[in-house]
């Protein structure tokens, strides 16, 4: 007979033998989340040394072919993403000037909308009092979503030297979906770009009268963007002027060549070219060349501009037609038929689901079409007449026969 005790002798050793291998599998889960900790550590200091290597050779670049020309006067500041010239009189930059990278894909940083006076300017910036609760948005010039991949531009765009008063309706509205072009334009092309922005400024611009106020900032009428493609054998430019007030289009609605910002403002972009490349890029304005494989709105065109003859309506303005019989012209840029309700849609202008007007023919009416409206309207500049109606908060027409379509240059020829 085998006496307890010497039952207990194994069992025991079992059970030291587990405490032993769970105390080693601890040791070694600790020993392996140190080395991590030290791999990331050392990513950071990495990362961190790579992101100033970056943004030196920005600013490098800036200063060799990026900024406007100095005029006498003029002091540059020098942030850590971007540069720019102040305007102490109108308490706002002058100008301010960056680059798109595209490592603003990746970044992730959070908004940070703690906005503090510039400790670069010497003669002092607007300060939050000149803002709070003046009716106006603190509108950024370099935008603070280009720089969300590195802390310190990130911050530098947060400085009262990198904003003007703008419109709340503007800086949220088409000014932003502004911004947003040209980052999509780095994204889907993994291209660069230099962007100068700035106000158009003049003596006697009214300021805000905000009681509690310690600056008297200008407000600009007219807020400016240059674009520019510099990288490579084919570099191009455009430029953007839009009013400091809602404005109802599409980006593409306000673009210019960047000629005419120089004649609006007096400043002179990309003097250190060669003049003969200088003029010809200056002299481009052609939207359809930003719009690289891939974006979503790759095959939006401009709206017809405003007014239309024979009392028509391009598509941007069709919003303030509904409930009336109207023509509203633009051009198809896509078409589609659903599968269920064998309906065709017809988008205008911008494709779905940034149009701004469609048009419907419903199954039963494609009958009175002598073609396929789906195929046959595709890329056509054409007008439509009919009741406007509001589905979904955008404007629409049914279409019931093919005499409710004209080409847009036998509408307007009042054939």
């Amino acid at each position: 007979m085998i006496e307890p005790r010497h039952l207990l002798l194994p069992a025991f050793a079992c059970i030291t033998l587990a405490a032993s291998a769970q105390t080693d599998l601890e040791d070694r889960l600790k020993m392996l989340e140190q080395q991590r900790t030290a791999i990331e550590e050392q990513q950071q200091r990495i990362t961190a040394r790579v992101d100033s290597a970056k943004l030196a050779i920005i600013r490098r670049d800036l200063q060799r072919i990026g900024l406007p020309k100095l005029e006498p006067g003029d002091e540059l500041i020098v942030h850590p993403g971007h540069i720019l010239v102040y305007s102490e009189k109108h308490e706002q930059p002058k100008w301010t000037a960056h680059i798109a990278s595209p490592d603003l894909v990746k970044g992730n940083l959070a908004r940070i909308d703690s906005f503090l006076p510039d400790p670069l300017v010497k003669t002092g910036t607007a300060v939050t009092a000149d803002y709070w609760n003046s009716g106006y948005d603190r509108g950024h010039l370099v935008p603070s979503a280009d720089m969300r991949w590195n802390l310190e531009a990130l911050q530098g765009t947060y400085y009262y030297s990198n904003i003007c008063p703008q419109v709340p309706e503007l800086n949220r509205g088409t000014w932003a979906d502004l911004e947003d072009w040209g980052r999509r334009y780095v994204n889907f092309s993994d291209r660069r770009l230099f962007i100068a922005t700035g106000p158009v400024l003049r003596d006697g611009l009214p300021t805000m009268q905000k009681e509690g106020r310690k600056n008297e900032v200008s407000i600009p009428e007219y807020i400016w963007k240059v674009i520019a493609d510099l990288d490579g054998e084919s570099p191009k430019t455009i430029g953007f002027v839009m009013r400091n007030a809602k404005q109802d289009g599409p980006p593409i609605s306000y673009a210019v060549p960047v000629d005419s910002v120089e004649r609006l403002t007096g400043l002179d972009f990309f003097h250190a070219l060669d003049d003969a490349v200088e003029d010809r890029i200056e002299a481009m304005r052609e939207p359809r060349a930003w719009y690289a494989e891939g974006d979503p709105n790759f095959d939006e065109v401009e709206p017809l501009r405003a007014p239309l003859p024979n009392g028509m309506f391009n598509t941007v303005q069709a919003k303030y037609h509904v409930g009336s019989t109207a023509t509203i012209c633009g051009t198809v840029v896509s078409s589609r038929k659903t599968a269920k309700a064998k309906a065709i849609y017809l988008n205008f202008d911008r494709t779905h689901p940034n149009q701004d007007f469609y048009a419907t023919i419903w199954e039963y009416n494609g009958p009175n079409f002598s073609y396929d409206p789906e195929v046959g309207l595709l890329h056509k500049k054409v007008c439509v007449t009919g009741k406007l109606t509001l589905y979904d908060g955008i404007p629409r027409i049914s279409i019931n026969n093919e005499k409710e379509v004209r080409p847009y240059e036998e509408a307007a020829g009042g054939k």
